[in-house]
């Protein structure tokens, strides 16, 4: 269909005309309906609250607490082995510049995410939590679990 002046729509929509007369449609009661104390004058924007009690009623209910503790990020064993091909010391710092995690503030902990994976490198991790099934696979393949302070001895 082509758009020409007269076939355009109206641009405001017609305001209706309330309480002229029962043939317009709206006369009588003019759209309030019959009784209650949205029909009466005043009665739409002067509502009374109710009671207080209804109003703590209808507040969202705040279960638990937060906990201090944070989470963990979670790097799954697949990733580290596609990104660590040529290095073998893992840890925090090395994982945040291969865009692993997040930061280095919160713990990082190594998932398994694969059934059958295939290691050929020989990591050194540090510093990181490890999954129990993580833990046997990295040994099979020979890695060794450094204490934190001893890869704070290598780095200074």
């Amino acid at each position: 269909m082509e758009i020409t002046l007269h076939t355009l729509g109206h641009k405001h929509k017609t305001r209706k005309n309330l309480g002229r007369g029962n043939a317009s449609g709206h006369g009588t009661t003019a759209g309030r309906g019959s009784k209650g104390q949205r029909s009466r004058s005043g009665g739409k924007k002067g509502l009374k609250l109710k009671g207080f009690r209804q109003n703590l009623l209808n507040l969202p209910k705040f279960k638990g607490m937060k906990s201090p503790r944070s989470k963990n990020q979670i790097v799954k064993l697949s990733d580290l082995v596609k990104k660590f091909t040529s290095e073998k010391l893992v840890n925090p710092g090395t994982l945040l510049e291969k865009g692993l995690i997040r930061n280095t503030v919160d713990p990082v902990k190594v998932l398994l995410d694969v059934k059958e994976i295939k290691l050929e490198q020989q990591f050194e991790i540090s510093s990181i939590l490890v999954s129990k099934t993580v833990r046997e696979i990295l040994e099979k393949a020979g890695a060794k679990f450094l204490d934190p302070e001893e890869d704070k001895a290598e780095v200074v």
